[in-house]
């Protein structure tokens, strides 16, 4: 099959999972169960396994663990997106029907800065060989700054994006069904349902800047990239559905999510760096599962009765724009030096 009817086919085949998942699927359940949503979630990586299938059948089996490694890691980073999600519906309050509407305008969004981002990505290190350096120091740096914010709680309160669009906006105190604008007395108004799917939004380029040089880090196959890319975000939805209620249970998944994107920096410094496959594909694939694996069988083991705090930390995490909450003593100082 030629390059162009490859790619041809696929967006064919991903156009029709779209319509057939927000328009026939969402039509007959409009607020998702958690039924609906795990065998949507369970049908998605089914597909995609079925695909890496025959990436292994048409393209070679360095491509097929290229795909597989790659889908690991988006799928296992897709998750970090649901905690992140699940925050901002909490703190704004987000009606289960019109979260259903944000995380569809989501994955539309995510789809199309994805690709935006993995071609200028890929261009550019075709370019600029010394990218990779900075591409590998950047995901080692993102591992560890996860790793430090993964028990901050965020203070929504003063999200930046939040106060700018609200100094900017008219803006409703209400939900207004799942309306995005609204017009009274002549003028518009932005709805809160609008500031939460900026925030979705914004998240979903702030994380893109981790995955993408991850998933480049494991192929330079631009197809490979952008199509384990595509079925990790396809299933998000529905993925987020099938775990918001049971997320606390994934807490110290967070930690192997840290610890994946520090590896596959390494990779791309040490096999950038000697020229040569130092830490092979099968290998990065390897070590993912096991990280992966691990963190997720510690955190169902952990969390088999967990206390209320343990329930609160589990939904912390960092969100973009959003400073951490200042813990008790460090608001005491600030009191302090105010009362000096």
């Amino acid at each position: 099959m030629n390059t162009l009817l490859l790619w041809v086919v696929f967006h064919v085949f991903i156009i029709a999972l779209l319509v057939f998942d927000l328009g026939v699927v969402q039509r007959r359940d409009q607020e998702m169960s958690v039924r609906t949503a795990l065998w949507l979630s369970l049908g998605y990586i089914v597909l995609a396994l079925a695909f890496g299938a025959g990436v292994f059948h048409f393209k070679g089996a360095e491509a097929g663990y290229e795909f597989l490694t790659g889908y690991f890691i988006e799928k296992s980073l897709s998750i970090d997106n649901i905690f992140v999600f699940l925050l901002i519906f909490l703190h704004f309050s987000v009606p289960r029907h019109a979260q259903r509407k944000v995380l569809v305008y989501g994955v539309i969004g995510a789809l199309v800065m994805r690709a935006v981002l993995i071609f200028a990505g890929a261009a550019a290190i075709a370019s600029f060989h010394w990218l990779l350096y900075v591409f590998g120091l950047f995901l080692i740096a993102s591992g560890v700054k996860m790793l430090v914010a993964i028990n901050q709680e965020p203070d929504m309160s003063r999200n930046r994006i939040v106060r700018f669009m609200r100094s900017r906006f008219r803006v409703t105190d209400e939900y207004v069904g799942e309306k995005f604008w609204v017009r009274r007395d002549g003028l518009w108004y932005m709805t809160p349902m609008f500031i939460v799917l900026v925030i979705v939004e914004t998240s979903d380029v702030i994380f893109a800047l981790d995955s993408i040089p991850a998933i480049l880090a494991v192929s330079n196959d631009t197809f490979i990239v952008y199509s384990s890319n595509v079925f990790a975000i396809l299933g998000l939805r529905a993925l987020f559905f099938a775990l918001s209620d049971i997320v606390h249970r994934f807490h110290y998944l967070k930690y192997g999510l840290s610890l994946v994107l520090i590896l596959v920096g390494a990779k791309m410094l040490l096999n950038t760096w000697f020229g040569t496959k130092v830490v092979s594909t099968e290998m990065a694939l390897a070590m993912t599962a096991a990280l992966i694996g691990a963190s997720v069988l510690y955190s169902v083991y952990r969390t088999r009765r967990p206390s209320t705090e343990e329930a609160r930390k589990a939904v912390r995490w960092w969100i973009p724009g959003t400073p951490a909450k200042e813990t008790a003593s460090a608001d005491a100082a600030v009191k302090a030096d105010e009362a000096n």
